[in-house]
């Protein structure tokens, strides 16, 4: 994000140079990879309807959190893939699955592998963090499952990861993070879904994002003043992601964008959990898909919208790259992943996977969210991450959009 979703916070001035993405390029591998989607989110499709339907179904699943194990790891699992609205454990499989053969691959300086984490090499600890921090939030707050769904995932994408990269690595920066992160975001999602989303007719994803950008904020004003971090305060990481790999060191090419453009679209799927690496995110796809063939009633909260929300999520992503590629210039940044955890698959949930709600919400998402991320994000004072400006980038683009969709015939 703008450094976790990635960027560093200052943004660099806009010059005219040859490293520019070209328009044709850009277009051709961020729609190329939409389209593939696309078609894998038919086929998904098709596979339903002739789905075995076996396996667990999302519908009781809270419930049965306290009384069984599995389910809570289940839960658990579930939990990591939810800011992408899988909610599916072998979604999850398949997202550390593909993060550990980056992270193996990035060892031995395998390319074809991606970055992991930006290149930072503290995904261990990244993940680390963000893992514990999940499991203090559902040991923390599990026992309300009883009562339905409970948003015990959010501590999972935003203060603990983000406290790694700032602090760096070892153990001080991973559990101050977890602490904070569990302490902070759910509780606040817990009071901000009753007190804001509801009222307002919004989904909580409104209230949850929210809860990352106020608990992100919360959580760096204090960690500012802890005597454990101070020391490596004046070491705060401002580590750009190397955007722009696959560019050959004598400037971008058309065929390098196309490919870089690809890429970049499928990072986007996985920027929420800081990984922002290619074969993750094929990975948490590919699971959450095998996942959506064996029984259409897990995935997604069960809505057999699955196939709605991965296309209109890559179709966002390709629509940001597109529009806002002046601003991945020379390594940089934009929050084109921000419309594919919110605005995207609220859309296509809220008005049931209407072509409407799938182009709709991707085009607006993409219009909305990158600029306002960016916006907040300059303003944000040295130390605090960017996940802040991010999240709250979400939390606005979707207050605005839907109401607008809703105008919309479906």
């Amino acid at each position: 994000m703008t450094f976790s979703s990635a960027a560093t916070a200052a943004t660099p001035p806009i010059r005219k140079q040859r490293s520019e993405l070209s328009a044709a390029g850009t277009a051709l591998g961020a729609l190329g990879m939409a389209a593939a989607v696309g078609v894998f989110a038919a086929l998904l499709h098709v596979l339903s309807e002739v789905s075995p339907r076996i396996g667990p179904v999302f519908e009781g699943w809270s419930g049965s959190v306290d009384g069984s194990p599995l389910d809570a790891v289940r839960w658990f699992l579930g939990d990591m893939t939810e800011p992408l609205f899988f909610k599916s454990d072998l979604a999850a499989a398949g997202l550390l699955t593909g993060a550990v053969i980056a992270w193996w691959a990035g060892r031995r300086r395998k390319r074809w592998a991606g970055e992991l984490s930006y290149g930072t090499g503290l995904w261990p600890w990244v993940f680390a963090s963000a893992a514990l921090s999940l499991a203090l939030s559902n040991a923390a707050f599990g026992w309300m499952l009883d009562g339905g769904w409970q948003p015990t995932f959010v501590p999972f994408v935003c203060v603990a990861p983000a406290m790694v990269l700032v602090y760096g690595g070892g153990w001080w920066p991973c559990l101050t993070g977890a602490v904070l992160g569990a302490a902070t975001t759910t509780p606040l999602a817990l009071l901000l879904i009753p007190t804001v989303s509801a009222p307002l007719g919004l989904p909580a994803l409104v209230a949850n994002v929210l809860a990352m950008a106020v608990g992100s904020a919360v959580s760096f004003a204090v960690a500012r003043k802890l005597p454990w971090l101070a020391p490596r305060a004046v070491e705060l990481r401002r580590v750009e992601p190397a955007t722009q790999t696959g560019h050959p060191a004598s400037g971008p090419t058309w065929k390098s964008d196309t490919f870089w453009a690809a890429r970049r679209v499928l990072k986007d799927f996985t920027e929420t959990h800081f990984f922002a690496n290619e074969l993750a995110s094929a990975g948490v796809i590919l699971g959450v898909g095998a996942a959506f063939a064996l029984n259409p009633g897990l995935p997604s909260y069960g809505s057999n919208l699955l196939p709605g929300i991965l296309f209109a999520q890559a179709l966002t992503s390709a629509f940001g790259v597109v529009l806002w590629r002046e601003w991945f210039r020379d390594g940089g940044w934009a929050a084109t992943y921000a419309s594919v955890v919110s605005v995207a698959p609220a859309a296509v949930l809220a008005f049931n996977g209407s072509w409407t709600s799938i182009i709709g919400g991707a085009l607006l998402g993409a219009l909305v969210a990158p600029p306002v991320a960016r916006g907040i994000t300059t303003r944000l004072p040295p130390g605090y991450h960017p996940v802040i400006a991010n999240t709250a980038a979400m939390a606005i683009s979707t207050a605005v959009a839907l109401p607008v969709l809703g105008l919309l015939p479906h």
